[in-house]
């Protein structure tokens, strides 16, 4: 367990962030017009490109559990037997989840139910992830690092503290640079309960940073955030930037339904990656994922738009440098 509050400092500047990374990691959501999650898609389903260049697919997971759910299968009962091609492919198993609680001035009144519902949705999850607890008011607290034991992380959340003004985005720029170096599916769920009026750096670095390195981010925040149309229009733009969602809860019973909603998306992603093929672009490089076949062509396609090389992004074996993507690190 780690503990300790971390301001920001030069050191934390997004732009320092230095990785050898060899993978561009997407996570997608499929759902068709009514919402419901598409499940039963095989590699071959999905087309992906890269500043208009086709990429090959080099891992791929379907991560949705057995339980029951709002979801349709993409090729009936008969695409459960057409295995073949996403045997051959490797699977990419890891999860890691960081929970970010607001634990500032604005969480007063509704901090335990808040902690109510974190602890309930931790308990929801499956044995697969491993999930931190990271609380953030001006200074952001590690309270307990990544582990698969769920007890262990509703006791971070248990005996987490009120703090003082609210610094979200420079807090989850940080936990976005912890997330960064690993391996796997990663994910980051901030509960804020207000506006951020303590952070150094504006939003825009942390949708980048995510982008980047294929952190998806979720904010469930309160009506009190919304209220606030730069916050809300801020939150919307964050998550949105790494395929993300932003959920707005007026009382505890939203919030629950809230935190339902993202363990849903979580268990129904599809996760693939690929080694970028030649690519002068050294900047802003964009992405487009699309299904094939026009049976598929009815189904809506959530992931992240592109990313940004990073200094010190390592060299795939396809081009001269490769993506920052936060699929593998050296």
């Amino acid at each position: 367990m780690g503990v300790g509050s971390t301001p920001v400092t030069p050191q934390d500047d997004p732009m320092r962030l230095r990785m050898n990374v060899v993978l561009v990691q997407l996570n997608v959501a499929v759902t068709d017009s009514h919402g419901n999650y598409v499940t039963g898609l095989r590699p071959e389903d999905f087309s992906v490109s890269e500043d208009n260049i086709t990429q090959n697919v080099s891992t791929f997971e379907e991560s949705r559990d057995s339980g029951p759910d709002a979801a349709v299968s993409a090729h009936g009962e008969q695409g459960k037997d057409s295995k073949s091609v996403a045997n051959a492919i490797p699977k990419t198993t890891e999860a890691n989840m960081f929970i970010l609680f607001d634990t500032s001035n604005y969480m007063y009144r509704s901090f335990v139910f808040a902690q109510d519902a974190i602890a309930d949705f931790i308990r929801s999850m499956d044995g697969s992830s491993r999930i931190a607890f990271y609380s953030y008011s001006r200074n952001l607290l590690r309270a307990t690092s990544l582990t698969p034991d769920p007890f262990q992380v509703i006791n971070g959340v248990r005996t987490s503290v009120a703090g003082d003004d609210a610094a979200l985005y420079n807090s989850l720029l940080l936990t976005v640079k912890d997330a960064a170096p690993l391996k796997g599916r990663k994910a980051v769920v901030v509960f804020s309960n207000g506006p951020d009026n303590a952070s150094s750096v504006p939003p825009e670095d942390v949708a980048e940073l995510a982008e980047s390195t294929g952190t998806i981010i979720y904010i469930l925040s309160t009506r009190q955030a919304q209220d606030d149309p730069a916050s809300a229009a801020a939150f919307e733009r964050v998550s949105k930037a790494s395929g993300g969602k932003a959920y707005f809860a007026k009382d505890w019973r939203q919030e629950k339904k809230a935190f339902a909603s993202i363990r849903e998306d979580l268990v129904h992603l599809y996760t693939l990656s690929y080694y970028p093929q030649s690519n002068p672009n050294r900047g802003w490089r964009s992405i487009k994922v699309k299904l094939v076949g026009k049976d598929l062509q009815k189904y809506h396609i959530r992931t992240r738009d592109g990313y940004r090389l990073l200094p010190g992004a390592a060299r795939s074996p396809d081009e001269s440098a490769s993506a920052n993507s936060g699929g593998e690190s050296n």
